[in-house]
């Protein structure tokens, strides 16, 4: 089924549209794809460096403020080796562990606890245990307390083994205080004596992750997400809500690679989605401080530069398309009406529509063929006809060639007898005469060379001499380089003729006809002038006008028309004659031909 808009007529692969849409193609959209595609290269591979490095700027940060907060809580935690009071009340306690500390040591422990709350931020509960039971808990109800046996629990063992070192734990409920949701991060230190290693007891912060929260919150957006864990990449912190009892679910090479490095990036499934992640290790705590993010969050504006130049690139096709339409209605379909109107013509129908409204070049192009159409047609016409009035010559030529024959085999006769009988003028007269009908019964050729036909014309005009005497008087200036150039056999008897007819007989005394030739370029001119009796303006305007519309009105320069008919003919309408004359001083007729040499 055909496309109502002819689309299948438009991809045809010889039409010149379909040949500027694949030029279109080739020269714009396969070059701005191929441009698009190295500059979202670049810039995804751009952006990534500036992500990193944004990334790690904002991890060092981190990891350094993180180190400060650690520091000073570890610092706080020290002065219960420099409180006096406390150790006392310590070493009492272990000594007599029934006696109300709350009583009796009330004074020492807000003092202690005052202090460590300057020195500590966001001091969620502080717990004191000595001699193997709570010595002291702050901030919560002894009722929802349960610390059997926490001597044998993880955290408490682990802090003896440090023996006074600072040991943290990452984020949890706290560990006693069952009824608690609120997440926590702990801080154990055993309490050693003043100036020895002898153990006091076992000090227990908890303190709320506001301060973390505080620090991270400075780096934090909806896209970007912070993890932090202990060396051994148990979770600490984690910005989302995650289940922080479990290991970080990557990759395991991935992961080994956080534990074993200091810092780098990489990036792995995390969360359903692809995430850019990168670390760094913080100097002092051991902490891995762990950035990620979407990474289609991270290659958004590369994503939006790549969309943007497809967007150009399928726009360029949709132009391409566009222009190719274009190109079908407002050039390719004028053309191909054009080449079947041509075609019209070439087959000799000249029946064709070549008519146009448009003001372009297609409508200068519709009237210029228009035109030749035309001429040709009148030059075909004008060409059939001189065929016809060619054939119709010969013919005649043929019927008469028997008279010119025994014409001048008859002259010859009257010749002997005259000169036999002493009449060598009227000899000499009938033997020129004889001269001329042999050339003319000779000469069949349509083309000869100059210097034939001048011969010609020096025995009409020596005819004309013994006619009139010495009223006509004949002079040649030919150059010598035009005298092997062609022209039209009896072409230039006829205007001789009308020289003498119609200029030098006309006139009282002696008359001069010259003859005269020159070359300009590729043009041969043959001038025939008389210095007779000339014409009016009004007689040599109308000649001309005859000369130009070729028409035979009346039997006067007759051979002055059919000259000019004949050379037009012949080598164009370029060429011809050209007339001049002025009343009482004569008349110039110039002929233009194409300078061709003459081929025997």
């Amino acid at each position: 089924m055909k496309s109502p808009f002819g689309i299948h007529k438009l991809f045809y692969r010889n039409h010149l549209n379909t040949q500027i849409f694949a030029l279109m193609i080739l020269t714009i959209t396969i070059p701005l794809i191929i441009i698009s595609g190295i500059i979202y290269y670049v810039s995804l591979q751009t952006v990534k460096a500036e992500y990193k490095n944004s990334s790690d700027l904002i991890l060092n940060n981190l990891s350094f403020n993180i180190d400060q907060y650690l520091q000073s809580i570890e610092k706080g935690t020290l002065y219960a080796h420099l409180d006096g009071q406390l150790q006392n009340a310590l070493e009492n306690w272990n000594r007599n562990p029934q006696i109300d500390q709350t009583i009796t040591y009330q004074s020492v422990i807000q003092h202690f606890i005052g202090t460590l709350e300057m020195t500590i931020k966001n001091v969620n509960s502080v717990q004191i245990y000595a001699g193997h039971q709570l010595f002291y808990s702050a901030n919560f109800n002894r009722s929802d307390i349960n610390y059997d046996d926490f001597e044998q629990d993880e955290w408490y063992q682990k802090t003896l083994e440090k023996k006074g070192g600072i040991v943290i734990f990452g984020t949890h409920t706290p560990f006693y205080n069952k009824k608690s949701t609120e997440k926590v991060l702990s801080i154990a230190r055993v309490i050693n004596k003043t100036g020895g290693k002898q153990p006091l007891g076992v000090l227990l912060v908890d303190i709320r992750l506001d301060s973390l929260s505080e620090i991270l919150n400075l780096s934090e957006n909806t896209e970007r997400n912070f993890i932090i864990t202990d060396p051994s990449g148990s979770i600490i912190y984690a910005s989302k809500d995650m289940d922080i009892s479990n290991p970080l679910e990557i990759d395991n090479q991935m992961f080994d690679k956080v534990l074993d490095e200091p810092s780098g990036s990489f990036t792995t499934p995390f969360e359903g989605y692809n995430s850019f992640f990168n670390f760094v290790t913080s100097p002092y705590s051991g902490w891995k401080v762990i950035q990620y993010m979407n990474e289609k969050e991270v290659t958004r504006s590369s994503a939006l530069l790549g969309k943007m130049m497809l967007g150009l690139a399928i726009g360029s096709i949709g132009m391409a398309v566009l222009f190719m339409i274009l190109m079908w209605h407002r050039v390719t379909k004028p053309i191909i009406f054009l080449k079947r109107q041509v075609e019209k013509v070439g087959s000799g129908n000249f029946d064709v529509e070549l008519g146009s409204s448009r003001k372009d070049e297609f409508g200068v192009l519709y009237q210029g063929l228009r035109r030749m159409v035309e001429e040709l047609q009148n030059y075909i016409e004008r060409s059939s006809r001189a065929q016809v009035q060619q054939r119709v010559a010969r013919l005649g030529a043929l019927k008469s060639q028997i008279n010119p024959h025994f014409l001048a085999n008859a002259l010859e006769s009257v010749q002997m007898k005259a000169i036999i009988n002493g009449e060598r003028e009227i000899g000499e007269m009938v033997g020129t005469l004889g001269q001329l009908f042999r050339i003319h019964t000779q000469m069949s050729k349509t083309i000869i060379p100059l210097h034939q036909e001048l011969e010609h014309i020096r025995l009409y005009v020596k005819v004309q001499q013994m006619r009139f005497g010495d009223k006509i008087q004949y002079e040649e200036h030919v150059l010598k380089e035009t005298e092997s150039l062609q022209v039209l056999h009896f072409s230039l008897q006829p205007l001789v003729e009308n020289a003498i007819i119609h200029g030098l007989e006309r006139q009282a005394g002696p008359g001069l006809l010259e003859i005269s030739t020159d070359r300009l370029d590729n043009q041969m001119l043959i001038t025939i002038r008389d210095h007779g009796v000339g014409m009016s303006t009004e007689q040599l305007q109308s000649l001309r006008d005859r000369l130009k519309s070729h028409k035979e009105d009346d039997d006067s320069h007759i051979g002055l028309v059919n000259v000019n008919e004949r050379i037009r003919l012949h080598y164009g309408e370029q060429y011809g004659i050209c007339l001049d004359s002025v009343l009482g001083e004569g008349t110039t007729i110039t002929i233009k031909m194409p300078a061709l040499p003459h081929q025997p």
